[in-house]
């Protein structure tokens, strides 16, 4: 399986410490090795990566490491090839344009028998099962909204009818982001933590690395990580049940955005 990371905040904020230990899952300390892509919004605009080379021998992950790109929200993905061969194309995040709008999706698990019909604008590039739900999800929301945007509260009841039908085909842990929030979904395993003030020292689980926040943060400050495994041993980080749902904004979760969970299928 792939391993998934994200970041939420109310200020742009660098993703630096965090990557630095995920990105050495990507075949040193676990066996994702098989392509990364992280994507950063900024404005109206994202900074997507994707390299399908290991993540500990990428040149492009060793500058996103050195290089503190300043977001509220970011995804990240190592890859661990279920669907799809290694190639370029099947690296996650995935990014497509809906409502003049920069969407960000990447996905952990495998979906089997999962073969929608795709008639819209949204189709697949590569081979996997990722950026077939990416499309799908798409495609859905466009059919119920039509040109414009809907409210965070329509939307989320949107996401929460159209994804449990596709995770009725397996493990479906993915994170998806417009810039304004940052949405996941917990199929299997799924961890998260809000950091602000009193900002403490965070150490990494996957390296001898520590940062105390503190030093580089102002007491207005807060960030969400969410996470396939927690990335650091002594802050305490929250486990999302099974079939759980998120949303992030300005790095806090919100309450009451999805439905109760409804019945899964879907038709294909």
């Amino acid at each position: 399986m792939c391993q998934l990371l994200g970041m939420n905040c109310n200020v742009p904020t660098d993703i630096v410490f965090s990557f630095t230990g995920f990105a050495l899952r990507g075949g040193r300390t676990d066996v994702h090795h098989d392509g990364w892509g992280i994507a950063f919004f900024e404005g109206a605009g994202v900074r997507h990566f994707v390299d399908h080379q290991p993540a500990v021998d990428s040149p492009v992950a060793t500058l996103i490491k050195t290089y503190p790109i300043k977001s509220r929200n970011v995804i990240a993905h190592i890859r661990k090839a279920t669907q799809g061969e290694v190639a370029l194309e099947n690296c996650h995040p995935f990014m497509r344009e809906l409502w003049g709008r920069y969407w960000v999706f990447a996905h952990n698990g495998d979906l089997k028998q999962f073969n929608p019909v795709l008639d819209g604008p949204y189709r697949p590039v590569g081979t996997t099962d990722s950026e077939r739900a990416f499309c799908w999800l798409l495609q859905e929301l466009r059919s119920r909204f039509g040109d414009v945007r809907p409210a965070l509260a329509d939307l989320g009841a949107a996401l929460g009818e159209l994804v449990p039908r596709i995770a009725a085909h397996g493990t479906f842990n993915m994170m998806l982001s417009d810039g304004s929030a940052l949405f996941s979904h917990c199929s299997t395993k799924l961890f998260w933590l809000v950091r602000q003030h009193p900002f403490e020292t965070a150490i990494l689980s996957d390296e001898d690395v520590r940062v105390d926040f503190s030093q580089v943060t102002t007491p207005h400050d807060r960030v969400a990580i969410i996470v396939t495994q927690p990335l650091t041993t002594n802050e305490r980080w929250t486990a999302c049940a099974a079939g759980e749902m998120q949303c992030f904004v300005d790095g806090l979760p919100q309450k009451n955005i999805f439905p109760p969970t409804a019945t899964p299928g879907m038709s294909e």
